[in-house]
């Protein structure tokens, strides 16, 4: 018995890797069918698998190119799914690329667990990789810089919002912990600066305005940035002395908001005439009106930019929205918070009446300060609905819901029989994916509207509803026709006709085409004009209804000659029919012709292909199935749908056949062999149509 090589066997792996890889197509693991029949145990010729992949991607380290790595990710893809590998190989190859990768590389490459978010959640990598992917993230957000690498940071946030389920509790904040190391320092008092302020308050005491004595006041200042230590652990609010310096400072803040007014014009010329190195990033621009949005990695707090930040709308914006989101805190009932953290009566009337005064500030700060209003309040409200979620325990968010039950008990006072509903809870609404999947397996639709569901469901089959007499909507010839038919008269003029009308005359052809033999007609004039044309198939009409009118009363049977045969009553000469047919007009078919065109167009529509007849040329043509579908008139997402049945080929063309019976009108088989004749596969309907 031969002995199982490790080496020798990864060997032979890593060049059917580096085939598979350096041919021209896309990568696909039929190359690799040959070298998996090594006789060994399946645990061993997974970890030789993995070995071999990770030994090709070390083998390109020196000249990592995208490409490449790109067909070797998708490879250990495939097969991990065919089982030839373990299914965290992928997730390794990426945990090493980026591990021996710079920065902008990883940044290059994340795409790449981006668009593979729906491959990891499936069952058979999620359970295994979750934890490996997590480690990744981390690994990339500690090498990061939150204020340099803010674009890479937060797309790979949203990929782990997007990879993890809602409830994973590893990304909820379930104790709600403050971030306390999140420090903001300011400066001591600045001689300098009071000297000069009192300088310039001494010359210009009287002509300076209150907005610029509150702005550069120093104890402002103070009280401004002491509230980011109270904004950083609301919990010191529930203690007495703390509380009264954040209410008293608070109110000093607001009240500067208040006395200094905000306008655009004024709040741009202000950072614009200002020349100041703040170290601003500017991330986007308005092309249109000219405007800059600046990003702050942090807050400066520097004494001398005090006037300017007071007086920056963004700036209010910030501060304004901490007083609303720790105001909420302050007053919401919070699973983990300790007993003695409640406020007073006195205090939630103080946070009531300050949350007013921050929104009115708000809806005053310009641009948009009510539609900016608006949008705060509702994002508050959702932050309410995750904190209760959080409350109850982070619950799955498809819960059971016990109907409604109705109980009738009895009044002992009257005698009289009331009914009360019994265990009626608040019906929680299904997500519309689970509504569609349940809907599905009982052959429904759900469209998305009420009345919208109750029409696509009418019929169990849309196809044969299509179909449906009820859906024929051409009106007869004789309603359509009737007015056409009293201006036969030669005392209307031609101009006042219907048969002169433009509308009339188009929908008249359509409706001959569908609905009358004579419009099919060979003769060997052409036609002249339109309304000449219409006018002699109307003579024809009221000749026909004419003759049928006439035929009524002679139903009746006639008495028998001394022969036993039924005498032949001559038809009257009907005036109508003597006049002489307009020049260019084809002459009336004779009735044995038309009885030969009715006869030989009901040929036509029985002569239909059978499901036999498909079916067995589904397997003579076999793969050529695809170059028939577009002629077929099937589209590129309908011969996906077709391969994702099946994988035999002979039931996809079976299946397409099968859809084209049942909605071509005419799936006769002189149709098919034309064109199976211009794609040159007419040897393969040979004995079967």
């Amino acid at each position: 018995m031969e002995v199982f090589d490790f080496d020798k066997t990864r060997c032979l792996f890593l060049d059917s890797i580096s085939k598979v890889l350096e041919f021209g197509g896309p990568p696909t693991i039929s190359e690799l069918i040959s070298a998996n029949t090594v006789h060994i145990g399946e645990s061993d010729r997974k970890v030789v698998w993995d070995q071999a992949f990770r030994d090709r991607f070390l083998s390109d380290s020196s000249n990592f190119s995208i490409p490449v790595f790109e067909k070797l990710l998708q490879l250990s893809l495939d097969c991990a799914v065919a089982l030839i590998c373990s299914p965290t190989l992928p997730v390794i190859l990426l945990t090493d690329a980026f591990d021996i990768l710079s920065l902008e590389k990883c940044e290059e490459i994340f795409y790449m667990v981006e668009m593979k978010v729906s491959i990891w959640k499936q069952g058979l990598f999620f359970n295994q990789c979750k934890n490996t992917l997590l480690r990744l993230c981390n690994d990339l957000l500690r090498r990061l810089s939150r204020s340099q690498n803010t674009v890479f940071c937060g797309r790979i946030l949203l990929f782990l919002a997007k990879f993890f389920p809602f409830s994973e509790r590893s990304g909820l904040n379930v104790v709600s912990e403050f971030n306390l190391d999140n420090l903001t320092t300011f400066g001591a008092k600045d001689e300098n600066h009071t000297s000069e302020m009192s300088t310039n308050t001494g010359k210009h005491k009287d002509a300076m305005d209150l907005e610029e004595s509150l702005s550069s006041d120093y104890n402002l200042y103070k009280k401004f940035w002491s509230l980011q230590d109270f904004f950083r652990n609301p919990n010191q609010c529930y203690m007495k002395i703390p509380w009264k310096t954040f209410c008293l400072h608070t109110n000093d803040v607001l009240s500067a908001f208040s006395t200094i007014k905000l306008d655009e014009r004024r709040n741009r010329s202000k950072w614009d005439e200002a020349d100041l190195s703040l170290n601003i990033d500017v991330n986007e621009t308005d092309m249109n009106g000219g405007n800059v949005q600046q990003y702050f990695a942090k807050y400066l707090t520097s004494q001398n930019l005090l006037e300017l930040q007071l007086g920056d709308s963004n700036f209010r914006r910030y501060i304004l929205l901490q007083f609303l989101i720790m105001f909420q805190y302050l007053d919401s009932t919070v699973k983990f918070k300790q007993e003695t953290h409640k406020l007073s009566e006195e205090q939630t009337t103080w946070v009531s009446e300050a949350t007013d005064q921050v929104y009115r500030l708000l809806k005053d700060t310009p641009p948009d300060g009510a539609s900016f209003v608006q949008s705060i309040r509702h994002i508050l409200k959702r932050e309410e609905l995750w904190s209760n979620w959080k409350n109850d325990g982070c619950p799955e968010f498809r819960p059971s819901i016990t109907p409604a039950t109705d109980d009738t008990i009895k009044d002992s006072t009257n005698g009289e029989k009331k009914t009360i509903l019994v265990g009626r809870s608040r019906r929680l609404k299904r997500s519309l994916g689970d509504q569609i999947r349940e809907a599905s397996k009982r052959n429904k639709c759900i469209i998305g509207n009420t009345e919208m569901n109750r029409l696509w469901n009418l019929c169990p089959d849309n196809m044969a509803a299509c179909r449906s007499k009820d859906r024929d909507f051409l009106p007869t010839l004789e309603n359509y026709f009737e007015e056409a038919i009293e201006q036969l008269d030669p005392s209307v003029e031609s101009q006042y006709k219907r048969v002169s009308e433009a509308n009339f005359g188009w929908r008249a052809l359509r409706l001959l085409a569908r609905r009358s033999l004579h419009f099919f007609t060979h003769g060997n004039t052409p036609i002249t004009r339109l309304p000449d044309y219409l006018e002699t198939h109307v003579r024809k009409l009221a000749k026909d209804m004419q003759q049928s009118a006439n035929a009524l009363p002679n139903v009746k049977p006639e008495p028998l000659d001394d022969a036993g045969e039924v005498e032949q009553m001559e038809p009257e000469a009907d005036p109508v029919s003597s006049t002489s047919e307009m020049e260019g007009v084809p002459e009336e078919p004779k009735p044995d012709e038309m009885e030969e065109e009715e006869n030989t167009e009901k040929k036509s529509i029985l002569a239909t292909c059978t499901m036999d007849q498909l079916t067995r040329l589904a397997k003579q043509i076999g793969t050529n199935w695809k170059l028939l579908a577009p002629k077929l008139g099937f589209g590129p997402d309908e011969v996906e749908y077709f391969e994702s049945e099946t994988k035999e080929v002979e039931f996809q063309a079976k299946k397409m056949f099968q859809i084209w019976l049942e909605n071509e009108t005419d799936a006769t088989p002189e149709n098919l062999l034309y064109t199976l004749e211009g794609l040159g596969m007419l040897d393969s309907a040979q004995g079967i149509l």
